[in-house]
C-alpha cells in the first residue's frame, strides 16, 4: 500500500497514520522550526514578571508602507490552516500575498478582509468549510495550499501608520505532493461603480489547466429595490461570446432563492458549509446610506474544471418600470479562488489604496 501523505484530510481518513511532518509559524516561532517555539525573552510588557516561556511574543506590528514576510517555508508540503486577526480598520489596508516555489509574482493577491470573506471592514461571522470567521474577527482559512519547493506569505501595509496587534498562525505539513495536484490562487477585483450596461469581471486571462473553487462578493447597492437579477457566467476553454456555464440569477448562484427574502420582509442572512449571505449592512438613517452585502460560494464538491483558459463575469441587474431589467451601477468587489498548474498568467495590477478603501 502507498504510504499516506497526510493531504486531503477529512473525517474518513483522520485515523490514518502518516510520515508527514506538522509545523506551525507564528509570532512565537517565526520559522516554524522544531523545538523553537515560545523562546522570545523580550516582547510583551505583560510578561515582564514571568519571563521567557510565557506569552512574550504573541503578535507583530506591520510598519507603515512596508511589506512583512510572515512565513517562509522550504520543502514540499501544504499549508492546511491559516489563522489571522487584526482590527477591522486594517482589513482593506493590508494586502495578503502568497508565492509558491520561488515564483516572481504572487498566486494570491487579495486585501486581507476580502480573502476571509469580510470585505466591508465590519465584523461578520462565517461558518463554512473553507472559511470560518469567529467572534470577534478571528479569520480562519482551511483551503489546502500545496507547494513543491517552498512557500512565502507576505502582508503589505498600504497605510501611513503602522498596523499594530497583527496576530497570525500558519500551520502546514511537510510531505510529498502528487504530480496531479494544482496550486492555490486567489485574485481580487473591484468595479466602483460598475459602468452602465457592463458586467463585472471576476476573473479573466487565466491560462493552463485547473479548477475554479470559490467566489466572495462584497456588493454595495446604489439603487432602491432588488439588485440580484444578474447571471454569473463561466467561459471555458475558448468560449467567446457565450459561456459554457450560465447561472439564472445572483441569489440562485449563492444557493438562495426569491431575493433571499425572509417571511418578515427582511433579507434572510445565512451561512452554510458551501454558500452564504452572512452579511447585510443596512442604512442607519444618517451616515450609513447604502445597503451592503457579503456573499460566498465554495465549489468544493462541484469544482468548475478548465483545460486551457477561464473567464468569469457577473451581471448587476435590478428592476425598472414596465417589468424591465435595470442595469445597475453598483460597487462590486470580488475575490475569485481557483487551483491551477503553474506557471500562472500575470495578474492585473492591484489598484491603489484609495481604490481599495471602503467609503
Amino acid at each position: 500500500m502507498t504510504p499516506f501523505n497526510g493531504l486531503g484530510m477529512h473525517l474518513g481518513n483522520l485515523a490514518r497514520l502518516s510520515n508527514a511532518v506538522t509545523r506551525s509559524i507564528s509570532a512565537e516561532n517565526f520559522t516554524g522550526a522544531k523545538g523553537q517555539g515560545g523562546m522570545a525573552a523580550v516582547g510583551s510588557p505583560s510578561a515582564r514578571e514571568l519571563g521567557q516561556g510565557w506569552k512574550v511574543s504573541p503578535c507583530i506590528e506591520v510598519p507603515a508602507k512596508e511589506t512583512v514576510t510572515i512565513a517562509e517555508i522550504n520543502g514540499s508540503g501544504a499549508i492546511q490552516h491559516i489563522w489571522i486577526t487584526v482590527h477591522p480598520t486594517w482589513w482593506r489596508r493590508l494586502v495578503l500575498r502568497i508565492y509558491w516555489d520561488d515564483e516572481p509574482t504572487p498566486s494570491v493577491e487579495v486585501p486581507l478582509g476580502d480573502f476571509f470573506a469580510n470585505g466591508w471592514c465590519t465584523r461578520c461571522n462565517i461558518t463554512s468549510l473553507a472559511i470560518a470567521v469567529n467572534p470577534a474577527g478571528g479569520f480562519n482559512s482551511y483551503w489546502e495550499m500545496p507547494f513543491r519547493q517552498g512557500a512565502r506569505i507576505t502582508v503589505e501595509n498600504l497605510w501611513d501608520e503602522p498596523a499594530g496587534g497583527f496576530f497570525y498562525q500558519i500551520t502546514y505539513t511537510l510531505t510529498e505532493v502528487p504530480t496531479d495536484v494544482g496550486y492555490f490562487h486567489a485574485q481580487w477585483r473591484r468595479s466602483n461603480p460598475l459602468p452602465y450596461k457592463t458586467v463585472h469581471t471576476l476573473l479573466e486571462g487565466v491560462r493552463g489547466q485547473g479548477q475554479y473553487v470559490g467566489t466572495y462578493l462584497a456588493w454595495g447597492v446604489n439603487n432602491n429595490g432588488w439588485w440580484g437579477e444578474g447571471e454569473i457566467k463561466f467561459y471555458l476553454d475558448g468560449d467567446q461570446d457565450f459561456p459554457t456555464i450560465c447561472g439564472t440569477g445572483t441569489e440562485d448562484y449563492f444557493g438562495g432563492a426569491w431575493n433571499f427574502e425572509h417571511p418578515q420582509g427582511q433579507y434572510g442572512q445565512f451561512s452554510s458549509p458551501y454558500s452564504g449571505m452572512p452579511q447585510v449592512i443596512k442604512p442607519d438613517g444618517l451616515y450609513v446610506s447604502n445597503q451592503r452585502f457579503g456573499l460566498y460560494r465554495w465549489h468544493i464538491t462541484d469544482p468548475i474544471r478548465f483545460q486551457d483558459d477561464l473567464r468569469v463575469t457577473i451581471q448587476a441587474l435590478g428592476w425598472r418600470s414596465g417589468g424591465r431589467y435595470l442595469p445597475l451601477q453598483d460597487d462590486i468587489a470580488s475575490t475569485a479562488f481557483w487551483y491551477q498548474a503553474e506557471p500562472h498568467a500575470p495578474f492585473p495590477a492591484l489598484p491603489d489604496r484609495d481604490a481599495l478603501e471602503v467609503i
